[in-house]
């Protein structure tokens, strides 16, 4: 740790209660005000009277020894050997950071449980096994210990991975799709025909409410994820193609400036919307509503039921395909360097807040809080009623991936080759 590395800048006119152990944590040797895990607080525990603590006495019932108080949790940082990159995964107590190898970090302690031998250019948790792809090559590790099960060599480069109920879905450069068992590597099925550009983890295959689905030559996919072969096909055009998403019995998906409504068993069409131009953001569903965004930046909500046009909502030109994120009453949609917040009912602008870079991937919203990364190095965390700052951490690099918001901690990594772990409330503070 260096001096000049930016600590929690806490905004807005709130008082941060203090501890009596210390307040914030800090790195030993630096003013940075962030901590390497909780410290155990000064024990109450008492010594038993001389001659008494081993003499079990007939009649008098045996007293459990007395336990110190459990340690506090604090929030840490790791720091690793080589850059960090993507969005943190949590699972089992555990985070897991792709940083050449796969780096499981104890969310507790911040302490590194185990690291895999293996670069992991995708990767995905999934039934106390992680599985990732170092390339043309897919291996699987326990969580709990990272004991490697299982390692297969595919014929490509792997560029987007996908794992649920026991099956992985592969996405191949060059219009692969494989489909393979989680437990042991063993294919259950594969195809060639998968849409050639914009291979990227947004828009390659997928697994969705028990089916996977894929794109290619102007028709969706949806394929039996234990090797049952082909559901059915539907065509939806060819351009910029995006994950689905289920909701009710019916598949929601955008393609080129099309949105569709599917029947999810049959693929029949229910309602198709057409937009003026090109929409990049796979559909978010709630409440009877889906919500798109183009790449102008226009956020449209359409009825659920009937493809109907509700409101539109204007924000500026975005580049990214990250969706529309929905919590209590809110749709909020990043574009540029600003995060938009609409109300979901009239489709009235609540506020909106400016970072001082671009936004990187999508916020996380939990608790009432919204955290966002931007290209200013730093972690915004606001208030979803209002969008005030709440705290900022300043890092000295960009943020990769998305936050991650679980269980009132909020977890990050950085291009400065650390992985953060704040309190979503107070930031680096201990409360």
């Amino acid at each position: 740790p260096v001096a000049e590395e930016a600590a929690t800048e806490r905004m807005g006119g709130r008082s941060v209660p203090r501890s009596p152990s210390g307040g914030e944590v800090r790195l030993p040797g630096a003013s940075v005000s962030i901590g390497p895990g909780p410290r155990v607080e000064p024990g109450g525990q008492t010594s038993a009277a001389p001659g008494t603590d081993w003499v079990r006495r007939t009649g008098v019932p045996a007293q459990p020894a007395p336990q110190p108080p459990p340690a506090r949790w604090r929030p840490w940082r790791f720091r690793m050997s080589n850059d960090v990159w993507g969005t943190p995964v949590v699972a089992d107590g555990t985070l897991f950071v792709s940083s050449f190898e796969v780096h499981a970090l104890d969310i507790a302690s911040g302490q590194r449980r185990y690291k895999t031998h293996d670069v992991a250019w995708a990767l995905a948790v999934d039934s106390g096994r992680v599985h990732a792809a170092d390339g043309p090559h897919l291996y699987t590790v326990d969580v709990a210990d990272g004991t490697a099960r299982w390692r297969s060599s595919l014929d490509g480069w792997i560029y987007s991975l996908d794992a649920a109920d026991g099956v992985l879905c592969c996405g191949i450069r060059g219009g692969g799709v494989q489909l393979r068992s989680a437990a042991s590597g063993a294919e259950l099925w594969r195809a060639d025909d998968a849409q050639q550009e914009y291979e990227n983890p947004q828009s390659g295959p997928a697994l969705v409410a028990g089916a996977a689905y894929y794109q290619g030559g102007g028709r969706l996919r949806c394929v039996d994820p234990r090797g049952g072969g082909l559901r059915w096909s539907v065509p939806v055009g060819g351009d910029v193609p995006s994950r689905p998403v289920e909701h009710a019995g019916v598949l929601y998906v955008t393609s080129g400036s099309h949105v569709y409504a599917l029947d999810a068993a049959s693929g029949a069409e229910r309602w198709r919307f057409d937009a003026p131009v090109v929409l990049f953001t796979p559909p978010a569903v709630a409440d009877g509503a889906v919500y798109v965004a183009d790449y102008l930046g226009t956020l449209y909500a359409l009825d659920a039921a009937t493809g109907r046009d509700r409101w539109r909502g204007a924000t500026a030109a975005r580049q990214g395909a990250e969706p529309v994120v929905l919590a209590d009453s809110t749709a909020l949609l990043g574009s540029g360097d600003t995060l938009f917040a609409f109300d979901t009912a009239t489709g009235r602008e609540r506020w909106r807040y400016a970072a001082r870079g671009e936004i990187v991937g999508s916020p996380a919203v939990a608790d009432g809080l919204v955290h966002l990364g931007s290209r200013d190095h730093s972690l915004h965390t606001v208030e979803l009623a209002t969008g005030r700052l709440r705290w900022e951490l300043g890092t000295k690099g960009e943020l990769t991936g998305s936050p991650v918001a679980v269980g009132g901690r909020v977890f990050v990594g950085s291009k400065d080759r650390c992985v953060y772990a704040l309190d979503s409330f107070y930031g680096t503070a201990v409360p």
